[in-house]
């Protein structure tokens, strides 16, 4: 079965880039005090037009979201040996990012119906060296962000929306990634808008905003203000070009959302029918975005394997299946506990920190991972109603021949 690839990427794009290189300004970064330190005249438009879009104070853009995220962390003034509670299942930089600045992070299990973390599990994971929480707004919908900030305030922490594949999706009227103390998006090519690389922390917290924007510019080498102290700075800046890009991108985000929804949505009408497939589930007050189509299936009820079954999807045309998705609590890294070639560090900075390290509560994490779950990449598509009819025939034929 042959699909359009998703590309975004027209001729306004390539008018905005060839701009900016004909102009011969393809960063305007310094790193040093003054109008520079904050980016050239496309990063500071770019970020400008986010603030707006998403409602927010400040926009902080970065030449990853793996940069954002690790600045995420370092702007908390968090200290070696402090811990981190984060979702198992995610993209490995949503944990890592953690490690950077020799923190612990606490692993917590997920909703077996949304796949976002559990927030009735992480008041039994906060400790005295809890510092923040952090979510991973999975496959294109929310947390529970409402009922997760409620127990970061009883306990005084902060909340980190890493929000990478849920751009546009809301909770309410509000963005998601706008609701928590920072929160933000990737902009890498599989996204559901791009420019190439890049991402974007979004914050109203001015103090916050200043850290944020030391960390991406080489920190230290411009501090002059004694309240912003132990700035761990890197070159996490994106370029003119990049930034061009993504203002142009940004005025499609809204009409590609609604395709998006729109073509997931009549493949969860066609698929709804078939029996022990579990299919998204929305939650009433939030909204899906879909970077994946997730699914799961009911193995108690049938007497094949999910790999089995997403074997024959794949023979008879089904494209860009996955079978489970991401541990990222069985890298060797937080499996073993080597970090920087030293074994148990930072583990080991937090004395206190317990010696079983086997995540033996991470139940649904991995049993959707090792047996049940599998999806679509619709990131990878640029899907129509059409293709979805095909795509659901396919299916029914599977069930037809071996599950019904």
């Amino acid at each position: 079965m042959k699909l359009k690839k998703y590309n975004t990427i027209g001729n306004e794009e390539v008018l905005a880039a060839k701009k900016v290189v004909e102009k011969g300004e393809l960063s305007g970064f310094l790193g040093s005090e003054g109008r520079n330190f904050l980016g050239g005249k496309k990063v500071r438009e770019f970020e400008s037009k986010i603030e707006r879009y998403f409602k927010v104070k400040y926009a902080v853009t970065f030449n990853s979201w793996t940069s954002g995220l690790i600045a995420c962390v370092g702007s908390l003034d968090v200290s070696p040996g402090d811990e981190i509670i984060v979702t198992s299942w995610s993209m490995c930089a949503t944990a890592t990012s953690i490690l950077h600045f020799n923190c612990i992070p606490v692993f917590v299990d997920i909703n077996i119906d949304d796949y976002n973390l559990d927030y009735s599990k992480i008041e039994k994971k906060i400790t005295k060296r809890t510092k923040a929480i952090m979510v991973a707004d999975i496959f294109g919908q929310s947390s529970d962000i409402n009922a997760i900030n409620k127990i970061a305030k009883k306990y005084s922490l902060k909340v980190i929306c890493d929000s990478a594949q849920a751009i546009g999706s809301k909770v309410g009227k509000k963005f998601t990634g706008t609701l928590a103390d920072l929160g933000g998006f990737s902009f890498n090519y599989h996204k559901h808008i791009h420019t190439g690389e890049g991402g974007v922390v979004l914050t109203n917290n001015k103090n916050l905003y200043r850290r944020l924007c030391l960390i991406r510019n080489h920190g230290e080498a411009v501090v002059s203000n004694k309240s912003l102290n132990n700035i761990l700075g890197y070159n996490f800046r994106l370029g003119e070009i990049e930034a061009a890009i993504g203002i142009e991108q940004l005025k499609k985000l809204n009409n590609l959302i609604i395709k998006r929804i729109k073509v997931c949505q009549y493949l969860t009408k066609k698929l709804s029918n078939l029996p022990f497939l579990k299919l998204p589930t929305i939650k009433n007050d939030r909204s899906n975005v879909y970077y994946l189509y997730p699914m799961q299936l009911d193995l108690k009820k049938i007497k094949y394997s999910r790999k089995f079954i997403v074997d024959k999807l794949k023979k008879e045309g089904v494209p860009g299946l996955i079978e489970g998705y991401v541990n990222i609590h069985k890298l060797p890294i937080f499996k073993k506990k080597v970090a920087y070639g030293k074994k148990n560090f930072p583990w080991s900075l937090n004395k206190k920190y317990k010696k079983d390290y086997s995540f033996k509560d991470l139940y649904n994490t991995e049993l959707l991972h090792n047996k049940t779950f599998f999806a679509i990449e619709v990131c990878l598509y640029d899907l129509s109603l059409k293709d979805v009819e095909i795509i659901s025939k396919k299916f029914f034929k599977v069930w037809k021949k071996y599950i019904i």
